[in-house]
């Protein structure tokens, strides 16, 4: 019973195109998790823990950690619960991911795309909540 919860958080190969279907959310860029088996930590941005911390080296926006979680989960269709680990639940849309590999542990970093908003990564920085990371944002996500 282990080996197949092993293979549901592996990380999905860089380049590849996946489906997620959000079912949980951690915080403002993520982990989010995918009914179809990956986390995904959304890439290009920034937001801070849930605990308000800001990890050493990474950009620090001033909007609280539950504040950009709770922006994503509205961007994903709204709190559906809470897991007895924390996590809310939510019931979103699948989106199309591109993996750009590992960001650390058994999450994907991954730039998404979810029906009615476009991309994910793009969409949190217009809450305000999170910062647009220049060193993963690979020339994404600039203001017009």
């Amino acid at each position: 019973m282990l080996f197949p919860l092993l293979l549901a958080a592996a990380v999905v190969p860089n380049g590849q195109t996946f489906a997620c279907t959000p079912t949980r959310v951690w915080d403002g860029d993520g982990p989010i998790w995918c009914r179809e088996g990956a986390h995904v930590r959304l890439a290009g941005i920034a937001a801070r823990e849930i605990d308000n911390s800001c990890r050493p080296g990474q950009p620090c926006p001033r909007a609280s950690g539950p504040a950009a979680r709770d922006a994503l989960v509205r961007l994903l269709g709204g709190p559906r619960g809470r897991t007895s680990t924390g996590h809310i639940r939510v019931a979103g849309s699948t989106m199309r991911c591109v993996s750009i590999g590992e960001a650390k542990g058994n999450r994907t970093g991954a730039w998404c795309n979810a029906p009615g908003i476009g991309d994910l990564s793009c969409a949190m920085i217009a809450t305000g909540t999170v910062l647009r990371w220049e060193r993963y944002a690979k020339g994404r996500c600039r203001s017009r």
